[in-house]
């Protein structure tokens, strides 16, 4: 991507050029906090389509339109995970739409990416009443559809959107604020936590970290495909 174009992406989000790139090194601290799933070997998508679709483990089967597997390359290098779908996702089963949709784009974009070359997927596969948090037990029925599209995808990078994604993902009940600044690992491939787009709408001033945190995970995945390209 040409400096020009990038500048537009930037500025479209709301960040100011100028921040430093040495100070990336700074978000992140030498932390690293590991977790890592069972898996059935014999899945498919197939399988877990016609699963997530006709699923009934918790009552928010009775309020959805549809439940949501997600959107996007199903081998894709990047999965994005974010949180409960909201009313509109729900009726056009694809998820982050609406402005914190286009902001998303902006932010894929930023880092040469495109929707159709990432996954994007809910940690919970139905919308909640209100739009509101979802409950422990609700997270706990869908916990085995992302840790099973996880393995199908083998991404080489999770983004976690949100602090609902982030614990449920590596089971802390934390701020985001600290999730964000310690290194993961979910089956040894790393997961990096960003504020949702919605959030960033919102306090724009955020837009800044999210920005920064966006250029430590595309750091990381060039390093990572740059040494495997040199094995």
């Amino acid at each position: 991507m040409d400096n020009e174009l990038r500048l537009e992406y930037l500025t479209a989000l709301g960040i100011d050029v100028w921040v430093p790139r040495d100070s990336l090194s700074n978000c992140i601290t030498t932390s690293i906090e590991s977790v890592n799933y069972e898996y059935s070997v014999t899945d498919d998508w197939e399988k877990l389509k016609s699963e997530i679709s006709q699923c009934k483990q918790c009552d928010l089967f009775h309020i959805r339109s549809q439940s949501l597997l997600g959107a996007g390359s199903r081998q894709a290098e990047w999965l994005w995970i974010t949180e409960a779908p909201n009313k509109i996702e729900d009726l056009k089963g694809q998820p982050i739409l609406g402005p914190q949709g286009d902001l998303f784009t902006e932010m894929l974009r930023s880092i040469n990416l495109t929707r159709e070359e990432v996954f994007v997927t809910h940690i919970i596969k139905c919308m909640t009443p209100d739009h509101r948090t979802p409950h422990a037990s609700e997270l706990l029925s869908c916990k085995s559809y992302i840790q099973r599209q996880i393995r199908l995808i083998k991404p080489k990078i999770i983004i976690a959107l949100g602090h609902e994604a982030a614990q449920a993902l590596i089971n802390q009940k934390a701020p985001l604020s600290k999730l964000r600044s310690m290194r993961h690992l979910v089956n040894n491939t790393p997961l990096f936590v960003i504020n949702h787009p919605e959030y960033l709408l919102r306090f724009l001033n955020e837009k800044k970290l999210a920005w920064l945190d966006l250029q430590n995970a595309f750091k990381l995945y060039t390093e990572l495909k740059d040494k495997k390209c040199g094995d």
